[in-house]
């Protein structure tokens, strides 16, 4: 290889190292979430004049809502049965949500290191002023490793970790925390159920009642 071509290929090499770190970092920094992202995400959007779509507009669902939530707002998590579950999951896919990804230690409860800034961040964000008389569904994910049973009875523990942390650390108000576990029957990533991504928590604002204000 004569010396011209060394050169050259060192410059490769070199670009190429480069963009890979450059390419890390990025991806790294794609789980970071600031409170004021959450608080955008979990704000009720504002009504179109005119225009009126979803239970929202409807004062009989909306009461039916408030009344199914006011069933499961003072139950432990592991009291909710699948129809219920389900039932919390059909109302939230209406709602302001974020897919957090919190991770956790594998086959744990316990919140990953690299995962305590974005709690944080949740904490700040349901706490603020916008958000106020709101309640949440907090709802833990598990990936696919393990039996249905035990995925189910760990994603359960998850939430209640966040829950607990939230209350604990932020004041916010037990009852306005709704816990729910889903296992590993909402994978983030089906096509790869052992991915640590699947291992999250997903946020809904249920009360959507500010966004006609």
């Amino acid at each position: 290889m004569t010396r011209f071509n060394k050169f050259f290929a060192l410059k490769a090499i070199t670009l190429t190292a480069a963009l890979s770190m450059t390419a890390s970092l990025a991806l790294a920094g794609d789980n970071n979430v600031s409170a004021g992202q959450i608080l955008d995400a979990l704000k009720p959007k504002p009504a179109t004049r005119g225009l009126s779509v979803g239970p929202q507009a409807d004062p009989t669902a909306q009461a039916k809502e408030a009344t199914f939530l006011n069933t499961v707002r003072n139950r432990s998590t592991r009291s909710l049965s699948m129809g219920e579950r389900e039932q919390i999951a059909e109302l939230a896919a209406t709602k302001p949500k974020i897919d957090l990804e919190i991770q956790f230690d594998y086959n744990s409860a316990d919140i990953a290191k690299t995962s305590v800034s974005s709690v944080q961040a949740l904490g700040k964000a349901l706490s603020d002023p916008a958000l106020k008389g709101s309640t949440f569904v907090v709802a833990g994910h598990t990936d696919a490793v393990g039996t249905e049973e035990y995925n189910q009875g760990l994603s359960e523990r998850r939430a209640d970790t966040i829950k607990k942390y939230l209350v604990q650390n932020y004041g916010l108000t037990g009852t306005d925390l709704v816990t729910v576990g889903y296992g590993k029957t909402k994978l983030k990533d089906t096509a790869n159920g052992a991915d640590p991504i699947n291992r999250r928590v997903q946020v809904v604002n249920m009360d959507t009642r500010t966004a006609s204000k």
